[in-house]
């Protein structure tokens, strides 16, 4: 199970009466999130899961920008959970599914999501700040969980902090990946190469790396198909 560095609702921010968490980084990425998004999903409709929803406020964002995509996000921890629901009845956006507890390590999370109601298959799986802060086996469940709900041409998309053939991009990533790793030794920045080979070992092709602001990257997978190097943008 994936404990947070700092759990949303525990890091001394206002919580609102509803049990609406607010996050920082929210309002620092949302916007250069949703411009790359509105590209890698542009023209997709249908069902799209947001692993790791934190407070809820991403998928809010993303189901309003993107009316016909059915959002499904999930978390682990109950205030998050209630965070979501919370943001989703605020919104009253009615392309956004009720929060569901996925625990990513668990390597058959797709079976407990899978049920009346829910969808069989994904346009895609998005997944911000999450594989850093949380063990190996949950950056391993969420390829394998998105591999076997992904379509045929589905997506998996992550964003966050990630190291390029084992270097930090930048000083306060390699500062950061250092706090991590003094918090829990199985926590720590992801080499994109790794994740590119455990992608591989689902049938799902690195097809983007995607530079963002503040030395963070999106990193787009696909079902295998046509070998060639990502684009890089």
């Amino acid at each position: 199970m994936a404990d947070y560095v700092v759990e949303f609702g525990k890091d001394g921010r206002p919580v609102e009466s509803d049990g609406r968490l607010d996050a920082a980084a929210f309002h620092r990425n949302q916007q250069a999130i949703r411009d790359v998004l509105a590209r890698l999903l542009h023209g997709v409709a249908g069902d799209v899961l947001e692993a790791g929803s934190g407070t809820g406020q991403h998928v809010v964002a993303f189901a309003r920008q993107h009316p016909e995509i059915v959002w499904w996000p999930s978390d682990i921890h109950p205030q998050h959970l209630s965070s979501i629901a919370a943001w989703r009845a605020h919104s009253g956006l009615a392309n956004i599914r009720e929060p569901r507890r996925i625990d990513l390590s668990d390597p058959a999370w797709p079976a407990g999501m899978v049920s009346d109601g829910d969808p069989a298959s994904l346009a895609a799986t998005f997944s911000a700040n999450v594989v850093h802060i949380a063990p190996w086996p949950v950056a391993q469940g969420l390829f394998a969980g998105a591999a076997r709900l992904l379509r045929p041409d589905g997506q998996l998309i992550l964003y966050g902090p990630f190291k390029q053939d084992g270097q930090h991009t930048a000083p306060s990533n390699a500062a950061f990946d250092a706090s991590l790793r003094a918090a829990n030794p199985d926590w720590g920045v992801r080499d994109v190469g790794e994740l590119e080979q455990l992608g591989a070992e689902h049938g799902l092709r690195l097809t983007e790396i995607i530079a963002m602001p503040a030395n963070n990257l999106i990193l787009g997978f696909a079902r295998s198909g046509e070998s060639g190097r990502p684009r890089i943008g």
